[in-house]
Formats: structure tokens, C-alpha cells, sequence
């Protein structure tokens, strides 16, 4: 756990993470009803028919920021990507195969990403990754990220990740979005204080 301020992050497993849905939905729903994104009430709703199901996935982790008086303002998470996952096949031009192989360790998949408005620009979003990927067990980190949010992909750029193609998530349908891969340098884990390393002030798989 970090604290700055009267800003607290939590890193959480699963189970955790499950019990404070509640919190994670408040920080979704007002992040990401902000353009470019637009999500509706039905659009989050859908989300969190999602989550139970995404917590109980094998080595889930998350982090939840919380203000004074446990007011929600920021969250992450993610989980590995499983070998038969999907992610590559969204793109629009296929990357070589050396770099699409998945064995459900090789990548953690950064999921979602928010900061609240009010609580943005005091450095919680780099606080919420570096707490998010502490340790992990991945050589690497993939995400998408809308192309619209300029102020996320700027982040993730400073925090090492680079883009790899392109892609439409969950469908034809959706907008474009940039994939972005963070080399974690063969360590096989990642320090709370990388520093050269952080879609959207959220990430969606």
C-alpha cells in the first residue's frame, strides 16, 4: 500500500478486488462517460457483468486509489493473458508470431486504467501502474489505448510502452484503438519504482 497525501493506493488480488466492486464501478462509470469514450449507464452496466467473471481469473491483481473518508478516485487492473487469448487476433495487420506467442504468463493484460477528474494531475495514475505490476511474474505489459485520449497515451508512451498496431476491440464496431506493449526487460517481475515504464485513463482488452 502507498499513501501520499490523503491519496491511498491498494494493491488487491482477486477476492479483493471482487468485494470492492462497488468502488471500481463509481471510478468507471465517471471516467469513461467523458469524451473520447461516452460510455452510457448500459455501457457500464455491460462492463460489470464482465467482472466477476475477470477477478476469479488466475493471478488477477488490481489497485484502488482512495481519497479522504475512502472516496474511490482512481483504479487499475488486469490480468495474464491466457495462451489461446484473443488480443492479437483484433488487430488490423497481423505482428510477427514471435511476438503474438502467449503460453498464460508471458504478457499481463492492463485491463482498465482511470483516474477521476478532480484527482487527476497529482501523479496517481503512475502510483495506481507502478502499485498494479509490483512483482509481477510477466516479461511484458499490453493494453489498448483510445487514440482520442491524448493525455493517456502521452502517459503511457513516458512510461515506456510503444505502439504495436492497431486494433478494433470487442468488434467491428468499436473505434480504432492504438496497442501498446511495455517491455519489462526479461526481469521476469517489475519494482513499484520503475521509473521508466506507466487505453484510456483506462485499458480495455
Amino acid at each position: 500500500m502507498t499513501q501520499q497525501g490523503a491519496v491511498v493506493v491498494e494493491g488487491m488480488d482477486g477476492s479483493a478486488a471482487g468485494r470492492a466492486e462497488f468502488a471500481f464501478r463509481v471510478i468507471y462509470g465517471e471516467a469513461f462517460a467523458e469524451p473520447p469514450y461516452g460510455e452510457t449507464e448500459d455501457d457500464v452496466a455491460a462492463a460489470f457483468r464482465r467482472f466477476p467473471s475477470q477477478v476469479r481469473k488466475p493471478a488477477f491483481r488490481a489497485a484502488l486509489a482512495r481519497g479522504e473518508g475512502g472516496e474511490p478516485v482512481g483504479m487499475a487492473y488486469g490480468h495474464p493473458l491466457a495462451a489461446d487469448t484473443g488480443w492479437w487476433d483484433e488487430l488490423t495487420e497481423p505482428v510477427p508470431e514471435e511476438v503474438r506467442r502467449e503460453d498464460g504468463h508471458r504478457t499481463f493484460g492492463l485491463m482498465e486504467l482511470a483516474v477521476r477528474g478532480p484527482w487527476r494531475g497529482q501523479g496517481i495514475a503512475r502510483r495506481l501502474h507502478a502499485t498494479l505490476l509490483d512483482g509481477i511474474q510477466a516479461e511484458r505489459v499490453l493494453l489498448n489505448v483510445h487514440p482520442g485520449s491524448e493525455a493517456a497515451a502521452a502517459a503511457y508512451r513516458a512510461w515506456g510502452y510503444r505502439k504495436v498496431g492497431e486494433a478494433r476491440p470487442w468488434g467491428t464496431g468499436a473505434d480504432l484503438h492504438d496497442v501498446m506493449l511495455l517491455d519489462l526487460g526479461g526481469s521476469g517481475g517489475m519494482s513499484a519504482h520503475h521509473g521508466g515504464a506507466v487505453r484510456r485513463w483506462g485499458s480495455r482488452p
